[in-house]
């Protein structure tokens, strides 16, 4: 089952790349791990792969046996959604994205800055692999929800998603009230 965070990004790939196929939680023998959000735009022969973390008091921060592992552990999943896409995604436009609302940036001099990690982990996958990961983090997550919403509030039919369809409500009911007020007001 999908988090909130991974649905977000799913249901950006579906309305804003296209996509037609989205899954959740993607297992894979090849890969033995997961692929946090997998989507497919057919007619474009694109894949995105998605690593989603939602981690609103820390930010992006992980942490095993008392070390900070953030830089490993996100190498390590980019490089076997990699191997994966190559494999089975082989005459695909192959895109890898990096979701997460709340990255946070240090003072300089601040052993751990999670926005520095970050550009590590763009930069190794890059020299390593020859490949961009594409970040949506900080403002570029809050666009992704603002263009989520503004689809929401446009559409007239059921929202199958049921973020999508929290937005819908929220947009139809801020117009509804607003109205009513209206009418309110100048009786």
């Amino acid at each position: 089952m999908a988090n909130v965070g991974e649905e977000i990004a799913g249901q950006y790939l579906r309305v804003e790349c296209g996509c037609d196929f989205v899954q959740y939680n993607v297992y894979t023998k090849e890969a033995q791990g997961e692929i946090d959000v997998l989507a497919v735009n057919f007619h474009e022969r694109k894949v995105y792969l998605c690593e989603v973390a939602v981690h609103l008091t820390t930010g992006l921060l992980y942490v095993t046996s008392g070390k900070t592992d953030t830089f490993e552990r996100f190498v390590k999943k980019f490089n076997r959604n990699i191997d994966y896409a190559e494999k089975a995604f082989a005459d695909f436009t192959r895109h890898y994205m990096l979701w997460s609302p709340i990255v946070r940036s240090s003072r300089p001099g601040v052993k751990y800055d999670q926005s520095k990690v970050v550009g590590e982990i763009v930069q190794t996958i890059r020299q390593q692999r020859n490949v961009e990961i594409e970040l949506m983090i900080n403002e570029e997550f809050a666009a992704a929800m603002g263009k989520l919403r503004a689809h929401a509030a446009k559409a007239t039919e059921e929202l199958k998603s049921p973020l999508m369809r929290l937005m819908q409500i929220e947009a139809y009911l801020a117009k509804h009230v607003a109205g009513r007020k209206k009418r309110q007001d100048s009786n």
